[in-house]
């Protein structure tokens, strides 16, 4: 039986009838709020294409039902920064031309953004660790790294 839900996504509310309120996140967000990111990739929680930040801690939203979400904030890769205004991840990324075909960048921006707003001057040792876990096919790994030192002073 459909049911009628509340998403606030991105500081805006969505109002939305699905027909299974535990469908993932993920799907709830790209094909009912039509949102390009977050990516699907694995559906396993393991590469990290899918991650979006609840309540500020990132979340793999391929796993995540969407009932557990209903009254938290939702924030995706687009709703981090702007164009007139990117998140200064968006701009290092960009800077250090971190992406090959930019697929899985969704996961690394969303988890460098939780690292940088708990610990803003992270060392090299503690993004590794952050990071840890996600997939970047194209091996862009090290000008990943470089970017987020570049934001939180470890470059």
């Amino acid at each position: 039986m459909a049911q009628t839900v509340q998403l606030d996504v991105n500081g805006t509310s969505h109002r939305m009838t699905v027909d299974d309120p535990d469908m993932p996140l993920l799907y709830a967000l790209r094909d009912e709020l039509a949102l390009g990111n977050p990516r699907f990739g694995c559906g396993l929680a393991q590469c990290g294409a899918c991650t979006v930040h609840v309540d500020g801690e990132p979340t793999r939203s391929c796993v995540t039902p969407l009932s557990a979400v209903i009254g938290h904030q939702v924030v995706t890769l687009v709703g981090l920064g702007t164009p007139e205004h990117p998140h200064p991840l968006q701009t290092a990324f960009a800077e250090a031309q971190a992406t090959q075909c930019g697929y899985c960048m969704n996961g690394w921006i969303m988890t460098a953004a939780a690292l940088v707003r708990e610990k803003p001057r992270a060392t090299i040792g503690e993004i590794k660790e952050a990071l840890t876990g996600l997939k970047c096919r194209c091996g862009t790994h090290m000008s990943i790294i470089r970017a987020v030192a570049r934001v939180t002073g470890a470059a």
